[in-house]
């Protein structure tokens, strides 16, 4: 027994290697082959919003996509990703949001009438605003003096009124030196406005509240800026600023639910990290790149790209130098005291009209960019797989993040991928309210779904210009959508009646050579589908995988029809489904068919009856109308009977969105689809056949008119057709006994050729005579 042995195994030999993922790097602007350090788990930073402002496109085009990245990582790839996103609480702009806001609220809340002190306030703002604002986009002798009068002001505006709404490339010129200038002109526009009509109103004796309110809401855009400059030193709270995040961040987070994307594993917050940043920044200077220069703390660029294993800006090495503020060299080292131009703040020395925190040096709030390098190394240490955001921050944002935090780890290497989501274009244009092509998230959500906005993203790279445009929307989006609807529509359908007809067997394996080659296609589609993931996430690619294989699939079930192998189509199906829901655009048990469920946001259970009743009434209702008609015993029972069939399914059931289509054998074939699509595909089909009704009685009705036409001309009895006053007097002066002209009225003989022409008329009135002589008696009948 001993003797005896296994026959040698040899090992299969690949002839198809799996793909290997490869992440376009923009350290390297290549694709490079993802190796996380640390078996398969995966730290991940991703830059959060700054909340001062609702949430737009911008927005959704980066976290919605960055979301549909993260779930190929976890749900495809398998990764054990940790992802973390900061929210910036506190920052410029919501500072200086917030003080105006307060400030606007405070004028508001401090007039209780209309006077000539408010109008001169707003005048005063009308013409600082004019001054320094509108005047960045006119030309040099439209620009407005400040020695000019009031009345000279408004002159001036006029004329720059009547060039905007005449002169197009006047206009254009203006937009070219200041891409605001619309935007500006319309705020100065309605502020004078406002003020014409409270000088009317202050005229008439009108002095209220709601007048004084009317002024400074018609002003407000002007008014905030005027306030700001004068009173921003007074603004000493620093609860405004936290109120005015918070109050935005939960709105950006509601809007991120309602587009589907995930909540991170861990959420931080710049205010929440403040003992933790002063730190950092302390270890940064003891390190040798920062120094503190009047109350300020600088990173010192030059020291940390002259150290070994450092290197500056390493996103941009070529953007080196450029300041990030838009301030002059100049003016930057005389007022900030910076050493070179393109050191940044890691710690600003508080102003007046901010808030500000203790630090070793003086009271002062922290930099941009040491929020996300303190709060990320806080969470995921020295190093990390992963960070994330998009590209407009790739420079100064990202390279100064990597630099001050290899500076504080003093590692050659913080981030080993990053990925940089790029730029929304709206109809071929850069996002901007200046241009008037701004959007919100809830703006476009009342126009589109999350899903179709999902799906617009996925049609292109995630690392490209995406143009989101109405052509898109209602062309490519729209076409792959109803495919898939109609896909899982119609297996579904199919499912449904094999599961009511109960397990059968015909005798027959139904596993062919159609059947063969639909599988194998299906394997190749499955493995070509994890080669378009595995190329940096080409998700265009991905979705054309699954369209063919829809395709292929249909042209199956469309050439097999009773005897398709619905275990085949099944297995297409369910995974076909599977992966649009790993892209985010549904949910729902991995082995359903379709897209899934949208999702509940309050994760609510089912509510059975409210589901099911509607259903119920009107199988009831059937049924009563069908007793009815078969207890009256009525003639018509049998036509009435079918006639209330068509009705539940062309009336009662499309609502619920139950289609019934009939078949050959006289089963229906039951098809679950969105009541919206069927009533929509009703309506469209009533209303093809009434336009075919109304063309077919329009022929009918033009067919009488035409008969009545020749009728009335067939009156005419064709002896009297060619006399007087049937042609006029004179023209002819004999004719035969049939009434044919003879001689003309000058006694001539009619030529042949006249004459002829003359009897083939006759001829044809002779017809018509004739068919109104039958009509008449036919009446008379």
């Amino acid at each position: 027994m001993t003797s005896v042995k296994q026959p040698l195994w040899a090992p299969p030999v690949s002839i198809q290697p799996e793909p290997v993922l490869k992440i376009y790097n923009s350290l390297t602007r290549t694709k490079t082959e993802f190796i996380p350090k640390s078996g398969r788990s995966v730290k991940w930073y991703n830059c959060g919003p700054t909340v001062y402002d609702a949430s737009h496109m911008g927005h959704a085009r980066n976290y919605v996509t960055q979301d549909v990245l993260r779930r190929i990582m976890t749900d495809y790839f398998g990764y054990d990703v940790q992802f973390v996103m900061n929210i910036t609480d506190i920052d410029d702009k919501i500072i200086k949001r917030a003080r105006q806001t307060h400030l606007l609220e405070k004028l508001r809340t401090d007039t209780t009438s209309l006077d000539g002190n408010l109008i001169s306030h707003v005048s005063a703002a009308f013409r600082a605003f004019l001054q320094n604002e509108l005047a960045a986009g006119l030309p040099e002798n439209e620009r407005l003096s400040s020695t000019e009068t009031d009345q000279e002001l408004d002159s001036k505006f006029i004329r720059i009124a009547d060039l905007v709404q005449v002169n197009k490339e006047w206009r254009q010129e203006c937009l070219k030196r200041d891409e605001k200038f619309d935007m500006n002109f319309t705020s100065a526009n309605r502020t004078l406005l406002a003020l014409r009509n409270a000088e009317n109103s202050l005229k008439a004796g009108d002095t209220s509240q709601e007048e004084a309110h009317k002024l400074i809401d018609g002003s407000q855009d002007i008014l905030i800026l005027f306030l700001d400059e004068q009173y921003k030193s007074t603004v000493t709270d620093p609860s405004l600023s936290r109120n005015l995040a918070s109050h935005w961040e939960s709105l950006f987070f509601e809007d991120m639910r309602r587009l589907h994307v995930r909540d991170p594993d861990t959420l931080t917050r710049v205010t929440e990290y403040m003992p933790e940043i002063i730190t950092f920044v302390d270890k940064i200077i003891s390190n040798g790149y920062a120094y503190e220069s009047e109350g300020s703390v600088y990173f010192d660029t030059k020291a940390f790209d002259d150290a070994p294993n450092h290197d500056y800006a390493k996103l941009e090495p070529w953007s080196k130098g450029k300041r990030d503020d838009g301030v002059a060299e100049a003016s930057t080292l005389t007022k900030f005291t910076r050493r070179s131009a393109s050191d940044f703040a890691l710690w600003k020395a508080s102003k007046p009209g901010e808030p500000s925190w203790e630090s070793p040096w003086g009271a002062g709030r922290p930099g941009w960019h040491i929020e996300c390098s303190v709060m990320a190394s806080a969470v995921l240490g020295e190093n990390m797989d992963i960070h994330s955001g998009g590209i407009d921050l790739a420079f100064p944002h990202h390279d100064n993040e990597m630099a001050q935090s290899e500076a504080y780890h003093d590692c050659p290497t913080w981030v080993n991928y990053f990925v940089h989501t790029g730029h929304l274009h709206i109809e071929g244009l850069k996002m901007s309210k200046s241009l008037k092509n701004f959007i919100t998230i809830d703006e476009i959500l009342q126009k589109y779904t999350a899903r179709q906005i999902r799906l617009a993203f996925l049609t292109q790279l995630w690392n490209a210009k995406v143009d989101f445009s109405e052509s898109l929307m209602s062309g490519e989006v729209r076409n792959l959508e109803t495919t898939l609807n109609n896909f899982f529509t119609n297996v579904k359908a199919l499912v449904s009646q094999a599961q009511n007809n109960g397990v059968t067997s015909d005798g027959y394996h139904h596993y062919e050579d159609l059947e063969k080659e639909l599988v194998a296609k299906f394997h190749q589609s499955q493995y070509t589908f994890r080669a378009a993931l595995c190329d940096s996430f080409n998700t265009p690619e991905a979705l054309d995988v699954l369209r063919d294989l829809v395709s292929r699939t249909n042209t199956y079930i469309n050439s097999r029809g009773k005897a398709v192998n619905l275990g085949v189509v099944q297995n297409i199906a369910r995974w076909v489904g599977k992966m649009l829901r790993m892209f985010g655009l549904g949910e729902g048990e991995s082995s359903e068919i379709g897209w899934g469920q949208e999702g509940n946001a309050e994760g609510g259970a089912v509510n059975r009856e409210e589901i099911l009743m509607p259903y119920l009434r009107t199988l009831s209702t059937f049924r009563d109308g069908v007793r009815r008609l078969a207890i009256d015993k009525s003639d018509s029972a049998l036509k009435d009977i079918l006639a209330l069939c068509d009705k539940l399914r062309d009336e009662e059931l499309i609502p619920l969105g139950v289609a019934l289509d009939d078949q050959e054998d006289g089963k229906a074939l039951v098809k679950l689809a969105p009541p919206s699509d069927l009533l929509k595909a009703r309506d469209e089909k009533r209303a093809i056949a009434l336009a075919k009704q109304a063309k077919k009685e329009a022929a009918k009705e033009a067919e009488r008119l035409k008969r009545l036409e020749r009728l009335t001309k067939g009156k005419l009895d064709p002896r009297e057709m060619f006399r007087p006053p049937n042609v006029k007097e004179g023209v002819y002066g004999s004719y035969d006994e049939s009434g044919v002209p003879l001689t003309d009225g000058e006694g001539k003989e009619i030529s042949k050729s006249a004459r002829k022409k003359l009897l083939k008329e006759r001829e044809a009135q002779v017809k018509l005579h004739e068919e109104y002589l039958k009509s008449e008696i036919s009446k008379v009948g």
